[in-house]
């Protein structure tokens, strides 16, 4: 026997929930406790299953961005993941780069980093340089 899906459910769970794109770690990290939620219920009702297909593919979306150097991520949002992860305000990246216009631009996503201060970024973060080349 097939269950019927209710939209007033989903809507419901949607209200609950407010799944959006995923943009921060903080976000990611909402959505993965939900995910583990609805995976710990036996008896999924059908909306259960979409809100729980929605975020997977959310998850996924962010983690491809954030957490696969090289695949989908970009220097840019290299540098802001790790400036999240560790903290980093962008007035701290100005000590770093020794200039405010440099280090908003940075921040901005404003022109390419160059070599020399991709070697700079990664002595900061303690990463490997080739994360801020592209």
């Amino acid at each position: 026997m097939t269950l019927a899906f209710s939209s007033q459910k989903y809507t419901t769970l949607l209200v609950k929930y407010q799944p959006k794109l995923i943009k921060t770690e903080e976000e990611n990290e909402r959505a993965l406790a939900v995910v583990e939620e609805l995976m710990h219920i036996h008896d999924r009702t059908p909306e259960e299953d979409a809100l729980y297909e929605l975020l997977i593919v959310l998850i996924e979306k962010f983690e491809d961005n954030f957490y696969r150097p090289g695949s989908a991520s970009t220097p840019h949002s290299m540098l802001l993941f790790l400036m999240e992860q560790q903290k980093v305000q962008p007035e701290d990246l100005v000590e770093v780069v020794g200039d405010e216009d440099v280090a908003l631009e940075l921040v901005n996503g404003g022109g390419k980093i160059s070599d020399e201060l991709a070697e700079i970024l990664g002595n900061f973060f303690k990463v490997d340089s080739s994360l801020f080349v592209k």
